[in-house]
């Protein structure tokens, strides 16, 4: 029975990542969706794991026992597991070679310097991201380009990326064998940036900001992606012309997540339920 509920979560995991497609909608509705079919396929076999693991191997459901779905489940968990540990550790250290850079002044914030000409913004960190530029940034854009790049970065600072971001790339390397994983992935970077673009085009000229864009992601990444999030991210090919055609357009309005927009994500946890009637 144990085995059963482990195949029937991978079943629905796989149909719902095959399901999704390239959506042409509302900032909110791609965001929406992207974010359910990304996150909820993980969600529910880590929530199958867990009950399997709670019910112990010595399963009477059916009266089969669970010694092999047991073991299964315990191997995932720690597979999970051992990939959340690496990511911190890389993770923590890029937030150390950040650090090691000196602190600047930039206007109002402050910033650390990153002794490279490549042009690079970004916020590196956890739930309280630091600003760190290039010095090449600093040499080569003007004040105007500067202070739109600064309001970027305050963008992803204000939705905290870095913390959130970091916990998907965690769901992002534990189903990397999923169908769709990476489109999804795309997806939701290519969001993440355009909210930031979005709560920056409120502060400073959008014509502006997407010639700072242009001028930035032309330069290859100089930091790790892992708690990162920079001007420059998910900027090739089609995802910069919808970043730029998004600059020049009217204004969408982006709205805050909403409580019942989780709701769908209740269902991850019956799984558990399972739990209740186990003897």
């Amino acid at each position: 029975m144990h085995l059963i509920m482990i195949l029937n979560a991978l079943a629905v995991a796989w149909w719902l990542r095959s399901s999704w497609n390239q959506p042409q909608a509302s900032w909110s509705l791609r965001w929406g969706r992207s974010l359910f079919l990304f996150l909820f396929p993980p969600l529910l076999i880590f929530m199958t794991a867990i009950a399997v693991l709670f019910m112990g191997p010595q399963g009477a459901m059916g009266g089969i026992t669970g010694s092999v779905s047991y073991v299964v489940a315990l191997i995932y968990m720690a597979f999970f597991a051992i990939l959340c540990i690496k990511l911190a550790f890389q993770g923590w250290q890029s937030v150390e070679s950040a650090r090691k850079c000196p602190l600047v002044n930039l206007g109002d914030k402050r910033a650390r310097l990153l002794q490279t000409g490549a042009l690079f913004a970004g916020q590196i960190g956890f739930w309280q991201p630091e600003l760190v530029v290039s010095q090449g940034l600093v040499q080569t854009l003007s004040p105007e380009h500067l202070e739109s790049v600064l309001a970027h970065e305050q963008g992803h600072h204000y939705y905290r990326d870095t913390f959130w971001f970091f916990w998907l790339g965690w769901v992002r390397s534990c189903t990397a064998w999923l169908p769709n994983t990476e489109p999804l992935w795309e997806e939701l970077l290519a969001l993440r940036e355009l909210r930031a673009d979005g709560y920056a085009a409120l502060q400073v000229d959008p014509l502006v900001l997407a010639e700072s864009l242009l001028l930035v992601v032309s330069t290859s990444p100089v930091l790790s992606e892992i708690c990162c999030a920079a001007l420059g991210s998910s900027g090739a090919g089609d995802r910069l012309e919808q970043r730029i055609e998004a600059l020049l357009a009217p204004p969408e309005p982006i709205a805050e997540a909403q409580l019942q927009s989780w709701h769908g994500f209740l269902l991850a946890f019956l799984p558990l339920v399972a739990v209740i009637f186990h003897s």
